[in-house]
């Protein structure tokens, strides 16, 4: 993940986005803000966001819509997001939020130590799968390059899927092969 990779705080509330930064500072990571669901998501859909802290209950644009709409956008689908609430549990708020991969649901107000120690797990394990997205498209396109494209593999290695029957020959017809049998 580049290194101007930031944490997304969203709320309605100045005096919210000021604690929730806060309690997050001395992790270190890069912080932004937004006071609306339609400033979140165009933060989001310009990228670099690595997580987002996002308040469930915003004028115009609710958090829980901003999620529905990042599970559908490939580039934002897989962005952590917890869900800040300070209208308590609330059993359908939990359903739809985690129902829509919400990794978490906290109610405010927040425990700085609980929320620094979540949103570090988080962030950090979003960076770590994107770091190994990175090496596997590096690795495929070594392998495409030693055998001139990546759709082809090599012929002797076998399919990682067992299932899958063994590749022919480049250039090896079936006639060619029949040969080979008797």
């Amino acid at each position: 993940m580049p290194s101007d990779t930031r944490i997304l705080i969203v709320d309605d509330h100045e005096d919210t986005l000021y604690a929730l930064e806060s309690a997050l500072a001395p992790l270190g990571y890069q912080l932004s803000r937004a006071t609306s669901g339609d400033e979140a998501l165009k933060q989001v859909l310009r990228g670099q966001v690595g997580l987002l802290l996002l308040d469930v209950r915003m004028p115009g644009v609710s958090g829980l819509e901003v999620v529905r709409y990042m599970r559908r956008v490939e580039q934002t689908q897989h962005i952590p997001v917890i869900l800040l609430t300070g209208f308590g549990a609330d059993h359908e708020l939990t359903t739809t939020a985690f129902a829509l991969g919400v990794a978490d649901l906290v109610l405010k107000p927040v425990d700085p130590w609980a929320l620094r120690t979540k949103v570090r797990y988080l962030y950090d394990a979003h960076r770590r799968h994107l770091a190994l997205e990175r090496e596997v498209r590096r690795l495929r396109a070594l392998t495409g390059e030693h055998t001139g494209t990546a759709a082809h593999p090599r012929p002797g290695l076998p399919h990682p899927d067992a299932r899958v029957p063994t590749q022919r020959p480049m250039g090896a017809h079936a006639g060619e092969l029949e040969k080979d049998r008797t």
